[in-house]
């Protein structure tokens, strides 16, 4: 456990780090490489953190604290995850907020329950929301900024509705800490300040210009003290009042005039959106899966979230190549000049085609349950051994196969859905928070307000103070194409009252014979989130790597295209081998914000990314 007299010379010490990675504003790599949530601010090596009674991990250190006082205190790991998500909301708005959306999973013991806090469209909203008036799609950035892309925020609601049945301590206790830092001010951390310098569009927000930037455009500087009076008035409604202080009244009126005022895109966000919003609990997706001899149970989020189904898919369809026999070979010294393991060329290219036919399988089905039908009936036929042993004969295990290059959809079923696959475009944001307390409980809770900073609206609350909060972006995860060419529709289009399918994939991990949690892992990263998270599993099952070890990994993925491989990270003669076997292959930044806790004995062992600011604390 960090003391606190630790935490201030390590927030120093973070604060006085060169940025080793260029900065790039979303969106501005080339077409055929993935467009970055957020751009890179840097890597700086972690070492992992034991604990023994409770520990939390966040992906700001200000927000851990909070966590660690609650968790000190005798709070839940809701009431942790509470806290968390409030100072996120002020020291990492670029990634997360109250006026975003979550997916959370509580385990208490080894029950799982899943809660879906994700926006939803507006019920005026329909499927022409993201087409010009030419009937083409939007340019990405034109349906982003502005209030046409904001929906129903849902994060504050759904974290209500957990911490009513497993709260322990008051609602209003949990805020004490953001509202403190708000009020008192906060050290401004070198990625907010560099994310802030790249950002095109934000300062085009009056308020959010007077907050975040000087009278000359200039970004506040890392190191400075920045206050948020407004938000913390807000909070101090929240926390007197619940989620309803935030979806009715002042505050809420702040929102839909933001959204419907904006001077050249508004929205349709109205106030019976965010008065009429439910927060969801759902079914979880569990699914064995076996490595090294033991079967493990890996739970995360159903649809609206395709995350716990990809991965899923692509660590059941490994299991029937050779890749369990596969180590990690000697890297090429990693980023920063730090020694370094990676994945070798013939297991990357298993990994990368399972990626490409999850993705396929992605792209045709998965939408917002409450608006399409599951194939075959049940979301867990993408999951049936059976339909991913014949997905895996389409990889080519042997030696010098070659890469699948773009796959097509499965049929998992007997009737062929209806829908046609979506097309690939970006998606973006997130933050993600790992809790284990000392009553028994875990929590996995990936947070988002989309796009880096949202959609670039920021508003006070109707508090009429400096600073406030920014809205999400959320719609854009909707596909701005409703129809294909032969007028079937896309599963995941806009619909009035829709949850859009997201990546984010928060995962808890059980031993199946003993029922104990083995692990609560996630990150942000769009739709790497799948394969950020998919890394950091298969290295502590499979390799028998710690947590840290095993986020510290190289990156790399598929999103049925391209291989994508974190830069710098892979010899030469990797990449070559990937080429050699027919794969499009891109290195480029990658930059993952994981976070996760072990089981071990005695105790609990946490990581944090090294690519972001996140800290692990613990007793």
């Amino acid at each position: 456990m960090l003391s606190a007299h630790r935490l201030r010379r390590w927030l120093i010490g973070a604060l006085g780090l060169s940025l080793l990675a260029a900065c790039s504003a979303p969106g501005t790599l080339g077409s055929a490489a993935f467009a970055q949530p957020e751009g890179s601010s840097g890597y700086t090596p972690k070492p992992g953190w034991a604990t023994t009674r409770f520990a939390v991990a966040a992906a700001n250190p200000l927000a851990t604290q909070a966590g660690y006082q609650v968790l000190k205190a005798g709070g839940s790991a809701i009431d942790a995850a509470v806290a968390v998500q409030m100072v996120l909301s002020l020291v990492e708005p670029q990634s997360s907020g109250i006026g975003g959306g979550a997916f959370l999973l509580h385990a208490e013991g080894s029950q799982v329950e899943a809660f879906d806090g994700r926006e939803t469209a507006p019920m005026a909203a329909d499927e022409q929301l993201f087409l010009g008036a030419d009937g083409k799609p939007l340019p990405f950035y034109d349906a982003v900024v502005g209030g046409r892309s904001v929906g129903t925020p849902g994060t504050v609601r759904m974290l209500e509705m957990a911490h009513r049945q497993y709260g322990r301590l008051p609602w209003a206790q949990l805020f004490a800490p953001a509202i403190e830092l708000a009020d008192r001010g906060f050290t401004v951390s070198p990625r907010l300040a560099a994310l802030l310098r790249d950002d095109k569009y934000l300062k085009d927000d009056p308020v959010a210009a007077a907050y975040f930037y000087q009278a000359d455009g200039t970004p506040v500087e890392a190191g400075s003290t920045l206050k948020n009076p407004a938000l913390a008035d807000v909070l101090r409604q929240i926390a007197s009042q619940g989620a309803d202080a935030m979806l009715t009244g002042q505050v809420a009126q702040s929102i839909v005039a933001k959204v419907q005022k904006h001077p050249r895109r508004p929205g349709q966000l109205a106030m019976s959106d965010l008065a009429g919003y439910r927060a969801r609990k759902r079914e979880p997706i569990c699914s064995d899966y076996t490595a090294n001899a033991k079967t493990y149970v890996l739970c995360g989020m159903p649809p609206p979230s395709s995350g716990a189904l990809a991965i899923g898919q692509i660590l059941g369809m490994l299991t029937y190549t050779p890749a369990s026999g596969m180590s990690l070979v000697t890297g090429m010294g990693g980023v920063a000049g730090t020694a370094g393991l990676t994945p070798s060329a013939d297991w990357l290219h298993l990994y990368l085609d399972a990626a490409r036919l999850a993705f396929a399988d992605r792209a045709q089905y998965v939408a917002d349950p409450d608006f399409v039908q599951p194939p075959a009936g049940s979301w867990m036929s993408l999951l049936a051994p059976d339909y991913l042993a014949g997905r895996a004969k389409l990889i080519q295990a042997q030696s010098g196969g070659q890469s699948i290059k773009t796959a097509q959809p499965g049929v998992p079923g007997v009737i062929r859905t209806a829908y046609a696959p979506m097309p690939d475009q970006p998606e973006h944001g997130t933050s993600h928070i790992s809790i284990v307390d000392g009553y028994g409980n875990a929590v996995a809770m990936t947070t988002t307000i989309e796009d880096q900073f949202g959609a670039r609206l920021m508003t006070d609350g109707g508090t009429g103070k400096a600073g406030g909060f920014l809205l999400n972006n959320e719609l854009t995860d909707f596909s701005f194409v409703p129809f294909d060419d032969a007028g079937k529709p896309v599963a995941n289009r806009v619909q009035p009252g829709k949850r859009p399918r997201s990546s984010m994939a928060p995962t808890l991990v059980f031993d199946k014979a003993t029922r104990r949690l083995v692990m609560t892992a996630g990150s942000p990263g769009g739709a790497m989130i799948i394969h950020y998270t998919a890394k950091t599993l298969y290295g502590v099952l499979n390799w028998g790597l710690n947590a840290q070890q095993a986020i510290d990994l190289p990156n790399f993925g598929s999103l049925n295209g391209p291989s994508l491989l974190e830069a710098n990270r892979f010899a030469p003669a990797t990449v070559e081998a990937l080429r050699a076997r027919g794969a499009e292959v891109h290195e480029q930044p990658l930059t993952s914000g994981l976070q996760a806790i072990q089981a071990r004995p005695g105790g609990w062992f946490g990581g944090s990314d090294p690519r972001r600011e996140g800290l692990v604390l613990g007793d």
